[in-house]
């Protein structure tokens, strides 16, 4: 299965668990050497701005228990592959659904409520629906920021490095890019210099002829 295609199939799974409750308890997750096996996204879009230029932002969500700001994230359970548990806890908590890129990292971090070591997995995700309603609408805020904003108020350092992972590849996309425009650029000059001079050879030759 292709890269667009697991995506779509993925999309179709996750929007049949809007109208269903997040889901909760620990029977069904996964650890790895002891390390609970966390998975979340880091919701991205495009916004236009007054000077016709595209501005990078994120969309960040609230703690249940207090007003902490972070990315979405949750358990991946046994009965789902990394990918669809990402999706599906991007949609519980923050409500929006897209295209899931390759992962940023895995970072290993302690929970502050738990005392205990978890091991996380974030995934980049272009957003391409904001739902209306969603499972934790009633529990979460969800607050789109700039790059800067965001890096500001996150309140989990292996999340902003995630952040700056994400900021890296698509740094890295744009580039390859416009590299391909350039190499283009740089054959149409040499085709026109080539043009010119097959013309002004000709144009010699014609002159030696009449001569």
């Amino acid at each position: 299965m292709c890269f667009l295609e697991k995506n779509l199939s993925s999309t179709m799974q996750i929007k049949k668990l809007v109208s269903l409750p997040s889901r909760s308890g620990r029977d069904l997750q996964r650890y790895n050497q002891g390390y609970r096996q966390v998975v979340g996204c880091i919701p991205y879009r495009y916004r236009k701005t007054n000077k016709s230029q595209e501005e990078l932002e994120v969309l960040l969500i609230s703690s249940q228990k207090s007003s902490k700001m972070m990315f979405p994230k949750g358990g991946w359970e046994i009965d789902e592959d990394i990918q669809l548990a990402a999706s599906r806890e991007t949609l519980e908590e923050a409500g929006v659904i897209g295209l899931l890129g390759e992962k940023l990292g895995e970072w290993i971090f302690k929970s502050r409520s738990q005392e205990k070591f978890h091991e996380g997995s974030m995934f980049p995700l272009l957003v391409t629906e904001e739902l209306d309603v969603w499972p934790e609408k009633e529990v979460r805020q969800r607050i789109w920021m700039t790059v800067n904003e965001a890096k500001e108020v996150c309140a989990h350092w292996w999340m902003k490095e995630a952040l700056d992972e994400l900021i890296r590849q698509l740094t890295c996309m744009q580039r390859k890019e416009e590299e391909p425009l350039g190499l283009c650029r740089l054959e149409y000059h040499r085709s026109e210099e080539s043009r010119m001079s097959i013309g002004d050879l000709k144009m010699q030759t014609k002159k030696s002829i009449i001569t």
